[in-house]
């Protein structure tokens, strides 16, 4: 968990920035718009040079839930094995957020994976193109809107079979 004087530096230096606790994780909130200047911050100035993780989370069905996505950056700090994480949010019809492969190159299968998987585009990003599946698939499959049992597109994918004797 970061040290107090981390998150005051962090709230000094980006005022509007929401900081949270929860079981011994700190987690802060930050607008879209500003997100990569804060990456960049955590980065440079305060040490934050490993890039663990990106994800995202549909809110669609949530109940209370202000915007449709919210996309999770999970940073490391090295020397001092503190970690972080970052949420922003975005919303339908274009959701986007800058690339953080400028930031660490890391990011870069993480951000196609996001993409693939949620329709999420990283603008700026130097090959954002599916990672998971088929180039020609046409939709994000861990959207909440995404039907269980698909929209046809198993139809022409061949059967394995494996010889048992």
């Amino acid at each position: 968990m970061p040290s107090a004087e981390t998150l005051q530096q962090i709230k000094t230096k980006f005022p509007t920035v929401e900081i949270s606790e929860f079981r011994g994780q700190s987690r802060i909130c930050v607008s879209c718009d500003a997100v990569h200047d804060v990456l960049q911050f955590l980065k440079d100035e305060l040490g934050y040079t490993l890039i663990i993780d990106i994800t995202c989370v549909d809110y669609l069905y949530y109940p209370n839930a202000k915007d449709r996505f919210g996309v999770i950056y999970i940073l490391g700090q090295p020397e001092s094995s503190e970690r972080l994480i970052v949420k922003t949010f975005v919303n339908d019809p274009e959701p986007k957020l800058p690339t953080a492969t400028d930031l660490w190159q890391g990011a870069n299968w993480l951000e196609r994976e996001v993409w693939d998987m949620f329709g999420i585009r990283f603008e700026g990003h130097p090959d954002l193109r599916r990672i998971l599946l088929p180039e020609d698939f046409q939709d994000h499959p861990l959207r909440k809107d995404y039907p269980l049992q698909g929209r046809g597109e198993r139809h022409n994918i061949p059967v394995v079979t494996r010889d048992m004797g």
